[in-house]
């Protein structure tokens, strides 16, 4: 059982799918961990973008149990982790968790797709219950 809900994921996936679309962002190739984010990426300003705004605040005002949950999701969906090993990538999430942790989110490629995968390796159909 997640203890954040799939409709906040799947808010969260919209808002970096959206963001991510534009022509103009740059993601980088690889993205260390939560405390060692991409310094470019991280630094990167994108004034006036409020899909990126609304997406960093969206992971911001989540509780950092929440966000430890997201970011052990992330690792799910990209094969960090397999299901089995859910406790230990939550484990593995408190530990590398910063309060930066929505900008190391929102500067990893592919986002959206790991964050569908984690959920659906939990068995929340994305199809069913999308975000509005």
């Amino acid at each position: 059982m997640l203890n954040i809900n799939p409709e906040i994921v799947c808010n969260i996936i919209d808002r970096a799918r959206q963001f991510q679309a534009k022509e103009q962002v740059v993601m980088p190739e690889t993205v260390g961990s939560p405390n060692n984010a991409d310094p470019m990426q991280t630094l990167a300003d994108h004034p006036g973008d409020l899909t990126h705004d609304e997406a960093l605040l969206l992971i911001r005002d989540l509780e950092p149990d929440q966000q430890v949950t997201l970011l052990a999701l992330m690792w799910l969906g990209r094969g960090d982790f397999t299901l089995e090993e859910w406790p230990n990538a939550l484990r593995e999430a408190q530990d590398n968790w910063t309060p930066r942790i929505a900008e190391y989110l929102m500067s990893t490629p592919l986002l959206p797709d790991y964050l569908a995968t984690g959920l659906n390796a939990h068995g929340y159909d994305l199809a069913e219950n999308a975000a509005p």
